[in-house]
C-alpha cells in the first residue's frame, strides 16, 4: 500500500503554474519543465519580445515575483485563550505577518474564499510598510516581531519600490484563493492607486477590473494638500473571473410602493410614475393621442389638438413633450390593468402603475440596482463613531466604516462565503460581516490577518493596555459581537442557526516539527533533537492544526477528541478523517481506528511500536477500504 508523507513546506505554486500549463499545451511540458522554444511555437505571432514592449517593471519586481512562489515552513499556532467560542465558531483570526499567512493558507483555502477586502498602507510616508526578506521572511519576521518604526518615508530612494515590493507578491497569493466567482476589494488614496491599478491589472487582468470606485470620505474634505481640498478616496474591484462573476445591487426603497389594488397578493403595492415626459429626446411615434374614460383625448403633456398637431408637423424641441411607451405597449397594458387615470378639474392625467413584484408583462422583478462608482453616502466619520461606540475610546487612526465595507460584503457574497482581510487593522471588516449575517440570516465566515505591529508609544492605545494593534483587532471583535447580538435580539431568535459572532486565534510561528525546520543550523543539536518529535514549548495540539493546516483541511472544522486502545485519536467531519500523532501505535489502535470507518487516516511516521506493528497496520487499514493514508 502507497503512503504518502505530508509536505512540511506550503503548496508549491510553481507546481502548480507548470500543472496549468501542461493542462492547456501539454506539448510544451516535460518531466515538470518547460521547453519554452516549444511555447513559442504553440503561440505562435502572439509574442512580443521586443524591447519596448509595454511593460511596469521596478527594481525588486524579480523577487516579488520570486516571494510570491516560494514555500515555507511556517504554521499557524492554535491560541485559545485569546480566541471566543473556539469549540463553535468558524471564525478565525491570525496573528502574523500576511505574506506568510497567505502562503500558509494556500493547502485549506486556494479557491475558497468568495472575497476579499483589504485597507493597506497608503504609502504616506509615515504609515506602515513591513521590509519583507526574500532569502527568509519568517525568520526575519519573528526576530522583527515588535515591528517598531517600519514606516517609509518619502525621502527614500526606494519610496514607490518599497510598497509595490510589499504589495505585489501579496496580491498574488490572495488571487489564489479566490473562487472563480471571487471578488477583491481594495481601498487606496493618491498616493499609490496608479500603481496599485497597474499590478491588479497584471496580477487580476485588465478585463477583470469591475470597478474604480471613488469614496466621498471627506465632505469637508482633508488639510493635507496645500492648493487643492482633497475629499475623497479609491476602492479598487477586481474579478477573479468576470465570466462567472455575479454582484448583488443594493435593495430599493419599498417604502414608495404605498398603494394597493386587488392584484396586490400576485403583484405586490405599487406606485404611480406619470406617461408622458419632457426630458427625454423627442420622437414622433411616441406622440400620439390616449383616449380616456370618458372618452376625453388626450396627448403628451396635456395640450390641445392644434398644439399637438403644430408639434406633429415638425414644430417642436429636441427634447419635447411624449408618451414613454409605445401604442402598441400601452394598448397592452391597458388590457392587463397596468396603467391608471386619474381626473383633476376635468383634467385627465395618464399614469404607469409600477408594481413592487413584478413587470409590465406580469415577469418577476428584481428591483435592486446598480452600485455606482461614486460612493457619497458613507464617510470617514462613520468608522471613527463605529469603533468609538465599541472601545469607548479611540484606539485607532481612520478606520473603515462598517456600512461601507457591508456594501460589498452585502453585494459579492451569500450564505456561507468566506470573506478574507489580510489587512484587518480594526478587524472592521469582521463587524461588517457578522452585522450583516443578523440582518439577512447569512451564515458568512471571516478571516481577519493582523501583523503584532506596535501602538504608538504614549498612544491612547498603549495608555488603554493594548500594546499591539492585533490586541485590538481581537477586542473590537468579541465587543462587536456582544453588541450585534443585543442590537438584533430579535431576528436572532429567528434563526435556524446560532449567530456566529466568535473566533479561533491563530499565531504565526515556526514549524512544531523539528524535522520540517530547515533553519537548524547546529548540526549536533539537530541530532540531539531528532529524538524529540516536536520543539521545545509545542505540544501534540500544536502539530495537529500544522497537518490540518498542510494537509489541507480547514482550520475552522470541529476536532472531536477520543481515546483509541490507550492512544489519543483526533477525528474531524464524523471520522472522515482520524489523527493520531503518538509514539508507540499498536494494532490494537488501529484496528480501533478502522472500526469509526475512516476514509483518511494521518500518523506520525515513527509513531508505530515496530516495523511489523506499521506494515500489518497499513495491511488492516487497505482491507478496510481506507486509501488514503499519510503519515508526518
Amino acid at each position: 500500500m502507497e503512503v504518502n508523507k505530508i509536505d512540511g513546506e506550503t503548496r508549491n505554486l510553481e507546481t502548480d503554474n507548470i500543472n496549468a500549463l501542461a493542462a492547456a499545451f501539454p506539448e510544451v511540458v516535460a518531466d515538470g519543465k518547460v521547453d519554452f522554444e516549444k511555447l513559442k511555437l504553440v503561440l505562435g505571432e502572439d509574442i512580443d519580445d521586443s524591447e519596448e514592449r509595454y511593460s511596469f517593471n521596478w527594481p525588486g519586481k524579480r523577487d516579488a515575483i520570486k516571494m510570491a512562489t516560494s514555500r515555507t515552513t511556517g504554521t499557524l499556532r492554535p491560541d485559545k485563550a485569546n480566541s471566543k467560542d473556539w469549540d463553535t465558531t468558524e471564525n478565525l483570526f491570525i496573528e502574523g505577518d500576511n505574506l506568510e499567512v497567505l502562503r500558509s493558507l494556500q493547502n485549506s483555502y486556494r479557491g475558497k474564499v468568495k472575497m476579499i477586502y483589504i485597507d493597506p498602507p497608503y504609502n504616506t510616508g509615515k504609515d506602515f510598510v513591513y521590509k519583507d526578506d526574500f532569502k527568509d521572511n519568517l525568520r526575519n519576521y519573528k526576530e522583527n516581531a515588535s515591528l517598531e518604526g517600519q514606516s517609509n518615508p518619502d525621502t527614500a530612494g526606494r519610496y514607490h519600490t518599497n510598497w509595490l515590493n510589499m504589495m505585489y507578491p501579496r496580491l498574488r497569493l490572495a488571487k489564489n484563493l479566490l473562487k472563480d466567482d471571487g471578488v477583491i476589494f481594495i481601498s487606496i488614496d493618491d498616493n499609490e492607486v496608479h500603481n496599485l491599478k497597474k499590478i491588479s491589472d497584471e496580477i487580476f487582468g485588465e478585463n477583470n477590473l469591475l470597478a474604480n470606485f471613488v469614496w466621498k470620505s471627506k465632505p469637508q474634505g482633508g488639510n493635507d494638500n496645500k492648493l487643492i481640498v482633497t475629499e475623497h478616496e479609491y476602492i479598487l474591484a477586481y474579478a477573479r473571473n468576470t465570466s462567472f462573476t455575479k454582484l448583488k445591487g443594493r435593495g430599493y426603497d419599498s417604502s414608495k410602493y404605498k398603494d394597493e389594488d386587488e392584484y396586490v397578493s400576485e403583484r405586490g403595492r405599487y406606485h404611480l410614475g406619470k406617461l408622458d415626459l419632457s426630458v427625454l429626446p423627442y420622437r414622433p411615434n411616441l406622440d400620439y393621442p390616449v383616449t380616456c374614460p370618458d372618452g376625453t383625448i388626450i396627448y403628451p403633456g396635456g395640450v390641445s389638438i392644434d398644439e399637438w398637431e403644430a408639434r406633429k408637423s415638425g414644430n417642436n424641441n429636441d427634447h419635447d413633450w411624449r408618451w414613454r411607451w409605445s401604442q402598441d405597449r400601452l394598448n397592452k397594458a391597458l388590457e392587463s390593468k397596468f396603467v391608471e387615470f386619474k381626473q383633476n378639474n376635468n383634467n385627465w392625467t395618464l399614469y404607469a402603475k409600477e408594481y413592487e413584484l413584478v413587470d409590465n408583462n406580469c415577469e418577476p422583478l428584481d428591483r435592486s440596482f446598480k452600485h455606482r462608482t461614486i460612493i457619497d453616502d458613507v464617510t470617514s466619520v462613520n468608522g471613527t463613531r463605529d469603533l468609538l461606540s465599541i472601545m469607548q475610546q479611540r484606539l485607532f487612526s481612520y478606520p473603515k466604516p462598517i456600512s461601507l465595507i457591508q456594501k460589498f460584503v452585502q453585494s459579492a457574497t451569500n450564505g456561507d462565503d468566506i470573506i478574507l482581510d489580510f489587512f484587518a487593522g480594526s478587524a472592521s471588516s469582521a463587524e461588517a460581516v457578522m452585522n450583516l449575517n443578523a440582518e439577512d440570516f447569512g451564515n458568512r465566515r471571516f478571516i481577519m490577518v493582523q501583523i503584532p505591529e506596535t501602538t504608538p508609544e504614549d498612544s491612547e492605545a498603549q495608555k488603554a493596555g493594548y500594546k499591539t494593534i492585533s490586541e485590538i483587532s481581537r477586542m473590537r471583535i468579541k465587543l462587536a459581537g456582544e453588541k450585534i447580538k443585543e442590537d438584533h435580539k430579535e431576528a436572532i431568535a429567528e434563526r435556524e442557526t446560532p449567530l456566529d459572532v466568535g473566533f479561533k486565534a491563530f499565531t504565526l510561528d515556526t514549524t512544531n516539527f523539528r524535522e520540517w525546520d530547515t533553519n537548524t543550523q547546529d548540526i549536533e543539536q539537530s541530532l540531539l533533537d531528532a529524538l524529540d518529535t516536536f520543539k521545545e514549548g509545542r505540544n501534540e495540539e500544536d502539530a495537529l492544526y500544522e497537518v490540518l493546516l498542510k494537509y489541507g483541511v480547514d482550520l475552522a472544522e470541529p476536532v472531536e477528541v477520543l481515546t483509541l486502545a490507550g492512544k489519543q485519536v483526533y477525528s474531524l467531519a464524523g471520522n472522515y478523517l482520524l489523527v493520531c500523532l503518538e509514539k508507540e501505535i499498536t494494532l490494537d489502535t488501529i484496528e480501533a481506528m478502522v472500526a469509526l470507518k475512516p476514509e483518511r487516516v494521518v500518523c506520525y511516521d515513527d509513531g508505530f511500536a515496530d516495523e511489523d506493528v506499521k506494515q500489518n497496520a497499513l495491511e488492516t487499514l487497505k482491507r478496510a477500504g481506507v486509501d488514503d493514508v499519510r503519515v508526518v
